[in-house]
């Protein structure tokens, strides 16, 4: 298998696509000097003067382009061309249109905006870029993932997803359209036959998201009432994924220090006991938490790794863990504010106790943000704990901009989840080095499609193409 081009719009992803892409160029395994550089938290050598071959390849093979803006189509075409003809219609095209016109949040931003015309919003209609692509390339099989949202959204007063659908189905010399988590019979299917459960294929995350896989028509479809996609028997949980890593401190985004922070702790631990309205259980765990060395326990504040690694079934781990790697990659915790210290260690003492995340409404008063829609009940969520004996929620974007919606499950840590930790619960290897500053790191982790995922549907995909 051999990839052609990749394309992406923002500047920092298309680094990491391109060393990702110069890796992949060892058959044998990454060069030794990445590891090297990793295990002494080092920066990257300058792999174009170690490897000038590779890399101009891994710069070939990664494209900044924006699709749907003028002049793209053209820039890519001529590899397009080049790619039918070269392999006689023998390749896949996998991709995702913007999401942002479909997904719920962004539906919900754009209805408090009052001019907003949904008629109007041309990232509705960016689909049809890839509909263009499929055109040109006419690849005997096709991939196109996008937001749950975009099954329900509407436009002209009909549903965007049929649109997606028919034009898909129309695209090239016509494609059969397939479900990979129901089973494949006859067509036509309905939309929802389209969504994938990522927890239910053994990705430790609870991420519905919408894939509609194509078969050129001259190839045969399956009709037998299988599902392509194999359910997995258990779930993975979130401390399967992640409870193998260094238990962290929490930081404080002013002044820390570990006194600073200890004191931080324990002076909101000590309102925290003083609350009536927190329930008796969960003050009687933060006792014992205190009297166990709460914020006196010299937690692992280095990168090194432990353990025997995560405790999920071989294959994921051996996907996740590289042996050659003596040292974490962006496990590393943010800074808070003296109050979010407490707000976490309230949210995940109760959730210890509870098994579920508590509403904003059952926060003692001086732990509630100061908030003007705060009672509004749209926010009942905004502080949530990552359950350990559960698939974790949805990993967004949004964990770029705060961790509140991914507060770790563990007290004793009072932080939100490391860049790493989210790349555990969207199954990235732990050598899948992200580039750019953290906030970039976990856009790139919550904009992405779980990788073990992404195995699975590539031998789904390789499955048809050999029965052909």
């Amino acid at each position: 298998m051999e990839i052609r081009l990749s394309v992406e719009r923002q500047p920092i992803e298309v680094r990491t696509l391109r060393l990702r892409a110069f890796l992949r160029r060892f058959e044998n395994g990454f060069p030794k000097a990445y590891h090297d550089a990793q295990n002494a938290g080092s920066p990257m050598p300058d792999w174009s003067d170690l490897h000038p071959v590779e890399w101009k390849a891994a710069e070939a093979e990664a494209w900044q382009l924006e699709l749907g803006a003028a002049e793209s189509f053209e820039l890519i075409s001529e590899t397009l061309d080049r790619t039918r003809e070269g392999f006689n219609g023998n390749t896949i095209l996998i991709g995702g249109p913007p999401c942002q016109a479909y997904s719920l949040a962004g539906r919900s931003r754009n209805r408090g905006k009052q001019d907003y015309v949904p008629e109007k919003d041309e990232r509705h209609y960016l689909y049809r870029e890839y509909v263009r692509i499929l055109d040109r390339l006419r690849p005997a099989a096709f991939v196109m993932e996008n937001v749950k949202g975009m099954i329900s959204s509407r436009v002209d007063g009909g549903g965007i997803f049929q649109r997606v659908l028919e034009d898909l189905a129309g695209a090239g010399d016509g494609y059969h359209l397939l479900p990979l988590a129901q089973p494949c019979g006859p067509e036509p299917f309905k939309g929802t036959d389209f969504l994938v459960r990522a927890e239910d294929h053994g990705i430790p995350q609870a991420r519905h998201r919408v894939f509609v896989v194509g078969l050129r028509r001259d190839i045969t479809p399956p009709t037998d009432g299988r599902s392509l996609l194999r359910r997995s028997e258990t779930a993975v949980s979130v401390l399967d994924a992640i409870g193998d890593l260094p238990s962290l401190r929490s930081g404080l985004s002013r002044g820390d220090d570990v006194a600073a922070w200890r004191d931080a702790v324990l002076r909101q631990a000590s309102a925290i006991l003083r609350s009536r309205k927190v329930p008796q259980s969960v003050r009687d765990r933060l006792g014992n938490l205190l009297t166990d060395g709460l914020a006196r326990d010299e937690l692992r504040c280095d990168h090194r790794r432990k353990g025997n690694g995560p405790s999920v079934e071989p294959e994921l781990a051996d996907w996740l863990v590289d042996d050659r790697l003596d040292r974490l990659l962006h496990h590393e915790t943010r800074g808070h504010i003296p109050e979010d210290l407490g707000r976490y260690l309230y949210a995940a003492s109760y959730a210890e106790v509870m098994r579920a995340s508590p509403k904003l409404s059952s926060f003692p008063e001086f732990l509630q943000p100061d908030h003007r829609n705060r009672a509004s009940g749209d926010f009942a969520d905004r502080f949530r704990v990552q359950l350990g004996h559960r698939p974790s929620s949805t990993v967004t974007s949004h964990i770029s901009k705060d961790g509140h919606y991914f507060i770790h499950p563990d007290p004793r840590q009072v932080r939100s989840l490391t860049v790493r930790e989210a790349a555990r619960l969207q199954t990235f290897p732990d050598n899948y080095l992200f580039c750019g500053p953290r906030t970039a790191q976990y856009h790139q982790v919550g904009n992405a499609v779980p990788p073990f995922l992404a195995l699975q549907i590539a031998r789904v995909i390789r499955g048809l193409l050999m029965g052909n």
